[in-house]
């Protein structure tokens, strides 16, 4: 019986450390995206900062947006595909739910860029918005701010379908609309022609370290917690049980009936 147990309490302390070890490793990850957010933070500011430019001297002849174009300032100039608007549907923008209007522009070169022209908040129940209002005629000169493609991992959010999908992609667009796009999209800040006022405009990055230095703090934690246990436990184990407790004998105190003589 005393094996048995000896080799219950290694697999049980083998756990503990396993647990401890994860909880260590969560906790170093979350860390590691400390660290990313943190450079990622500092790309944006300095985008932020950059003067406007043409989109080609920003992307070059590969024409993709990246990560180190976050959020920088690029011009275009051209005029608006509106037979290849896309409406966005189950979009949410400062926790209001609505759509967004994704129109090409195409430049002088041939190729085009989709512009995010603004969001549009749901009225009741509509699945489509109520209207759309229409692009400008003529030349347009866009200033707004690059975006990366969206993505979504295994769904075709991006593949626009019957001119409304949920994610902004151009690859993917691309191969619907039947047009050279730009792999990337940008928001407007300014327009000219100006955009129509119906248009709500979006929200700046968040610049901050985010929530990860906290979570690590708990995994570290956790695994503190876990190690502890198991080191009190270990003690307990060595020490063995306390002293039995003495066993008083009671004596019997009841009397011995009394005879009585005849």
């Amino acid at each position: 019986m005393g094996r048995l147990m000896n080799v219950r309490w290694i697999a049980a302390a083998l756990g503990v450390l396993v647990l401890a070890g994860v909880c260590v490793q969560l906790g170093r990850w979350q860390l590691h995206r400390l660290d990313e957010r943190k450079a990622r933070n500092e790309v944006t500011r300095t985008n932020l900062a950059a003067p406007a430019a043409p989109i080609d001297q920003i992307l070059g002849p590969p024409g993709v947006v990246g990560d180190q174009h976050a959020w920088r300032t690029a011009v275009v100039t051209g005029r608006y595909d509106a037979s290849k608007q896309v409406v966005l549907k189950y979009r949410n923008v400062q926790d209001k739910p609505g759509f967004e209007i994704v129109t090409p522009l195409v430049l002088a070169d041939g190729k085009a860029v989709l512009v995010d022209r603004g969001f549009l908040a749901r009225q009741s129940s509509e699945l489509m918005p109520l209207h759309v209002p229409a692009v400008p005629a003529g030349e347009v000169t866009v200033t707004g701010r690059l975006q990366r493609s969206e993505r979504g991992g295994r769904t075709n959010g991006g593949t626009p379908d019957d001119g409304t999908a949920r994610l902004i992609n151009g690859p993917d667009y691309a191969k619907v609309l039947g047009i050279d796009l730009y792999d990337g999209y940008l928001t407007i800040d300014k327009q000219q022609p100006a955009n129509d006022p119906a248009f709500s405009g979006f929200p700046g990055p968040e610049i901050d370290d985010g929530p990860h230095f906290f979570y690590a703090l708990q995994w570290f934690f956790f695994a503190m917690l876990a190690i502890g246990g198991l080191v009190y436990f270990s003690r307990q184990q060595v020490r063995g049980p306390g002293p039995a407790e003495p066993v008083v004998a009671v004596r019997n105190e009841t009397p011995e009936p009394v005879k009585h003589g005849d």
